[in-house]
C-alpha cells in the first residue's frame, strides 16, 4: 500500500506565505490598485492637455470642453435615453445568444461529432471582424434596432457555446454514472450536476462576450441606428463636434467599465462559497 508522506507543516505555512507573497507582489490590490490606476488616468488628461495647448485647433479639444460636454449630455437627459436603447438592444441580443449557446454547447459537451460539426461555424463567427458585421447588418436589416440586436447575439454567441461545451465536459463521469444507478430523472441530473460545474463557465462566457459583442453593437448603430451611443458618436462626427464625440466616448467607456465591474463583483460573490471550501 502506498503511504502519502504530508509535508512538515512548517514547510507547507512557509510555501503557502510565499505564494500569498507572489501574488501580492505581482498585481497590485485593493487601495493601492486604484491608487496606481488614478496617477495613470491623472497622467493621461495632462499629456492630453498638453498636446491640445500645444495643437491649439478645435480638431483638439482639451480635457476641460470633454467634460463640460459629459456633464451637459448627462444633465440633458440625452445619455440616459441613447444608452436605454442601446443596453436594451445588446441585452436582447445576448438573451438570444444564451439560448442558443446553452443549447450548442451543451450538445458539443456530450457528443464529439457536434463538437467536429460546430466548431468552424463558431470559429468564424468568433473571429469575423467588427466592421463585417456592422455593414452585413446594415444592408440586411436596413437603419434600426434589428441589426444591433442581431449582431450582439452572433458575437456573443461562440463565447458563450464553447464555455457552456467546457463546463459540460468537466462534468465527472463517475458522479454521471452514479446519478443513473441510483435512478435520478434527467431533471435532477441537469440541476444538480450539470449546473452548478457550469455556472462558472457560463459566467466566463457572459463577461467576455458582453464586452465584445457591446463594442460591436456600438460600431453597428455607428453605421445603422436612428438611436443609441453609437448613433450619437456618428451624429457628433457629421456635424464636426469632436468635443461631442469624444464625450460620447468618454461615457461609453465609463458604462463599460461600471458594467464589466458589476458583472466581476457578482461573479465573485455568486461563487464565494467555492473559496470557502478551497
Amino acid at each position: 500500500m502506498t503511504q502519502t508522506i504530508a509535508p512538515p507543516k512548517g514547510e507547507s505555512e512557509q510555501g503557502d506565505s510565499t505564494s500569498r507573497r507572489g501574488r501580492s507582489a505581482g498585481q497590485p490590490r485593493g487601495p493601492r490598485r486604484w491608487l496606481v490606476s488614478g496617477i495613470a488616468l491623472i497622467l493621461a488628461v495632462a499629456a492630453w492637455a498638453a498636446a491640445a495647448a500645444w495643437v491649439d485647433d478645435p480638431i483638439v479639444p482639451k480635457p476641460y470642453d470633454v467634460f463640460e460636454r459629459v456633464i451637459a449630455i448627462t444633465v440633458s437627459g440625452e445619455a440616459f435615453t441613447n444608452f436605454a436603447s442601446s443596453i436594451t438592444k445588446i441585452v436582447t441580443g445576448f438573451l438570444i445568444a444564451m439560448v442558443g449557446g446553452l443549447l450548442i454547447g451543451f450538445v458539443m459537451g456530450r457528443s464529439k461529432f457536434m463538437t467536429s460539426y460546430f466548431s468552424l461555424p463558431l470559429f468564424v463567427l468568433g473571429n469575423m471582424p467588427g466592421l463585417t458585421y456592422a455593414v452585413f447588418g446594415l444592408l440586411i436589416f436596413g437603419v434600426g434596432a434589428g441589426g444591433p440586436v442581431v449582431v450582439s447575439a452572433l458575437v456573443a454567441l461562440p463565447f458563450i457555446a464553447m464555455n457552456v461545451a467546457e463546463g459540460v465536459r468537466s462534468v465527472d463521469g463517475n458522479l454521471l454514472a452514479m446519478c443513473h444507478a441510483f435512478g435520478r430523472n434527467r431533471r435532477d441530473v441537469l440541476r444538480h450536476l450539470y449546473l452548478p460545474a457550469l455556472a462558472t463557465f457560463v459566467f466566463a462566457g457572459v463577461r467576455y462576450g458582453f464586452a465584445m459583442a457591446w463594442k460591436v453593437e456600438a460600431l453597428t448603430e455607428v453605421f445603422g441606428a436612428s438611436d443609441g451611443v453609437g448613433f450619437m458618436i456618428r451624429k457628433s462626427y457629421q456635424e464636426f463636434q469632436v468635443a461631442d464625440m469624444l464625450a460620447w466616448t468618454t461615457l461609453f467607456i465609463i458604462a463599460m467599465i461600471l458594467i464589466e465591474r458589476g458583472l466581476a463583483y457578482t461573479e465573485t460573490r455568486f461563487f464565494a462559497w467555492r473559496k470557502d471550501l478551497a
